[in-house]
């Protein structure tokens, strides 16, 4: 009996990663735990993660869910990786997060992030008419119909994809600008909300592969009058669900001393050309925070200031942006000033 496993990985593409795969077949039954997945190589020559001289990286499997596409007992292996000495290359973010996650699990942080991206069908988003512009953004947020909605079969396609393979989505809905959609994953932890947003990833351009039709995370696919494309991260601890004067605890410690800027120089590249104080955003280089204010770069919704306590949405990080950086940053940070204010 065999199986096939696709192997996942993030390569060392700068400034930002992309997604690399093959597939090994294996012998016997499907493994039913990660650590009985052995270890593979692959060439870090041509993923911009070794020179040519010193080529082989390594695969080491973190984690496995079934295969939607092929089905049956083949399975998806999400992989960081590694040097020959078995030491996480440089280009390994998720090896960043993993100590950071234990520091402060005791304190139970969650996150839900918004994942936005735009189909394009060559070389103009999925919807516009050649040669022209369609009618203005706003009537497509959430629409219905035709005339304003484009990609549902493959949107549709890929949340049961996501569901079949047990990832923690839970959610997708239509954006303000045609071809322009958005999927919910979490909430779950920072390494599994992470790694279910990479595999979901993987599944979004491999389902959209199906189509003819390509996904990009660019967080401003169209210059002009259109909203960019981000990944608003929405987090909590177990203070924050439990007593509003720690969510008024984290979203200050956010813009305390060089943090907005730490922060906003590693939520993905191009962030300057969708945070410009319009479309829904903050300024790149001004922290605000603020209730119901999708113009702040931290919302704290509504219902957490009628309930006083709940979550937070950091709306800055970009569509592009890595979740293994995002979490680990905002997991330090306010983390790091719930424990100093003894809200833990």
């Amino acid at each position: 009996m065999t199986f096939k496993a696709e192997y996942i990985w993030i390569d060392g593409t700068e400034p930002t990663a992309k997604l690399r795969s093959k597939t090994k077949i294996m012998a016997g039954s499907p493994a039913q735990d990660v650590a009985d997945l052995p270890i593979w190589g692959f060439d870090g020559s041509s993923t911009n993660q070794a020179e040519g001289h010193a080529s082989d990286r390594v695969l080491k499997p973190v984690f496995t869910c079934p295969d939607p596409i092929r089905g049956g007992d083949d399975i998806l292996v999400l992989c960081e990786v590694f040097n020959i000495d078995m030491t996480p290359h440089e280009s390994n973010t998720r090896a960043s997060l993993r100590p950071v996650a234990e520091q402060f699990a005791g304190q139970e942080p969650i996150f839900g992030i918004e994942q936005e991206y735009t189909f394009f069908d060559g070389h103009r988003p999925l919807g516009f008419p050649e040669g022209g512009f369609p009618a203005a953004q706003g009537g497509y947020y959430c629409g219905v119909g035709s005339d304003e909605i484009f990609g549902r079969d493959i949107v549709e396609k890929h949340l049961d994809n996501c569901l079949k393979a047990g990832l923690a989505i839970s959610g997708i809905n239509a954006e303000v600008m045609p071809g322009q959609w958005e999927f919910q994953v979490g909430p779950v932890s920072p390494l599994e909300v992470s790694d279910h947003l990479w595999i979901a990833r993987w599944l979004l351009y491999r389902t959209a592969e199906d189509f003819d039709v390509s996904a990009t995370l660019d967080p401003k696919p169209v210059k002009g009058d259109w909203n960019g494309a981000g990944a608003h991260t929405n987090f909590s601890t177990k203070a924050m669900r439990e007593g509003y004067e720690a969510i008024i605890t984290a979203a200050e410690s956010l813009g305390e001393g060089s943090k907005p800027m730490d922060h906003v120089k590693n939520y993905g590249a191009g962030i300057d050309d969708r945070l410009t104080g319009l479309h829904e955003t903050a300024p790149w280089n001004e922290y605000s925070y603020g209730v119901s204010n999708r113009g702040a770069s931290v919302r704290i919704p509504w219902q957490v200031e009628q309930d006083q306590k709940g979550y937070i949405e950091d709306r800055r990080p970009n569509a592009n942006v890595d979740p293994y950086v995002v979490t680990r940053l905002i997991v330090d940070t306010c983390c790091t000033a719930l424990e100093k204010a003894g809200q833990v």
